[in-house]
């Protein structure tokens, strides 16, 4: 029977399954947080360099457009085949790919090559954690999902700001801030990669981790197999549309993730031009490394909350409610251009960033079947990065070379408020009507999760 002890951390943390899917996905973004401070040192923190506003959204773009468009076909793999073999062989790809990398970076890379390569990675790790969000119903109970998405996204991002950190470290101690030195930081990620190939190995059996009734795929024409692509992603997406809850709160978070866009060029922009003298690269590095440790501090505070918080009054009110909460605080925080209020604003903005993250993806594991899972995870990425990108290329037309801009910040605000005002009523009027929200899951059976 349901008590409250099962909403617990310790009850989720008893699962032994969940314990090494967990371990599992923090070795792998440790080792992202590397690679992804090697990669973006050497491109925007690299005194051999000098890197407009532009130049950063479209090398944003170029590294995570690709991806997100073919991003919902992929999904229709993370359903068809085995999420555990994926997991294994995606690692050991990226692993090997980093040290390609790592040769380009070393060489002052530029070309189309060094794109490519860091496309792949980083395509390779969204898919990764798509097809590791798709897999968590399978070790951990519906209604513990809530507490399980929680934990495994708070602790993900904070080894991913581990990594940013072990590189601010680095580079303040012992490499130097230039293509060599970041080409020795990206050698280290590999082991994360390997270890968490490793684990997953180890951990589970090859069907363990879904999909439902997954056969073994089976060799096709390729204009079969891209037909069926084709209808796999319609039959997705007609599920999603019947899943309302689900596709309004990933609505609502694709507008946040525009306005974070915004945010987030602003705030590179400010640190790299605005708040730093002489062009010295180390200062912006550490100055970064305060709004890392607010960011990771943020999302540990939305994490010990959303559970307790959405199980009282929904998820769609606690949406909402976060959302609303930064459009008051931006003003407030963010205007004043200082580094101080600047840390405080982004402890803010991840908390509501986390929390609505949490909701999202327990509200996709809540209503979606398993077998249209990890289809619609791969529609929420795509949606999370290209509105992300979107956001890049707007700040990179309309703020100033050095980011300060005091109607940017209140427009950004206001556009925090219309998302939530839109959202409170449309996702208040579904949870009413269907009476269903995460904050009741179903009582319909699920497999017995590992361990």
């Amino acid at each position: 029977m349901a008590n409250r002890d099962s909403h617990t951390l310790r009850s989720v943390l008893a699962t032994r399954g969940f314990r090494r899917l967990l371990g599992v996905r923090l070795s792998s973004q440790l080792a992202d947080g590397l690679f992804q401070a090697a990669l973006a040192g050497s491109v925007l923190f690299n005194p051999d360099r000098q890197t407009s506003a532009m130049a950063i959204a479209a090398g944003s773009a170029l590294l995570v457009t690709p991806y997100s468009l073919i991003g919902p076909f992929v999904g229709v793999f993370l359903d068809r085949w085995s999420r555990r073999q994926l997991v294994v062989f995606t690692n050991l790809l990226r692993a090997a790919l980093v040290l390609l990398a790592a040769f380009l970076i070393n060489g002052g890379g530029k070309g189309v090559a060094f794109v490519v390569v860091a496309f792949a990675i980083i395509g390779l790790n969204r898919f990764l954690l798509a097809g590791l969000s798709a897999a968590v119903p399978h070790v951990v109970e519906d209604r513990r999902l809530v507490t399980a998405n929680s934990l495994s996204g708070t602790l993900g991002s904070i080894c991913f700001s581990a990594g940013l950190g072990i590189a601010v470290l680095l580079i303040n101690s012992m490499i130097s801030a230039g293509d060599s030195g970041y080409a020795v930081m990206a050698l280290v990620a590999p082991i994360g990669y390997v270890a968490s190939s490793v684990l997953a190995w180890r951990s589970f059996r090859v069907d363990e981790l879904g999909p439902d009734h997954a056969t073994a795929p089976q060799r096709a024409p390729m204009h079969s197999a891209i037909g069926d692509v084709v209808r796999g992603m319609r039959d997705g997406l007609v599920h999603l549309g019947s899943r309302r809850g689900a596709a309004y709160t990933m609505a609502a978070k694709a507008g946040f993730r525009v306005l974070f866009g915004v945010l987030t060029l602003a705030m590179l922009l400010l640190y790299r031009n605005y708040f730093v003298t002489d062009d010295d690269v180390h200062d912006s590095i550490t100055g970064l490394a305060f709004v890392v440790v607010a960011g990771t501090a943020g999302v540990m505070v939305a994490a010990l909350v959303t559970p307790a918080v959405t199980r009282r009054i929904g998820g769609w009110r606690w949406v909402a409610g976060l959302i609303a909460a930064i459009a008051i605080a931006l003003p407030l925080t963010v205007s004043p251009f200082t580094q101080p209020l600047l840390v405080v604003a982004v402890f803010c903005v991840n908390i509501a960033a986390q929390g609505t993250k949490i909701v999202v993806d327990t509200s996709i594991q809540h209503e979606c079947d398993d077998n249209y899972r990890g289809r619609v995870f791969a529609v929420n990425d795509t949606t999370y990065n290209l509105s992300y990108v979107l956001g890049l290329f707007i700040a990179a037309v309309t703020l100033p070379g050095d980011g300060r801009s005091t109607t940017a910040v209140f427009v950004v605000a206001a556009g925090f408020a219309v998302i939530a005002g839109w959202y409170a009523v449309v996702a208040g009027r579904w949870a009413r009507r269907v009476g269903d929200d995460i904050a009741q899951p179903d009582p319909t059976p699920v497999p017995t999760p590992v361990g």
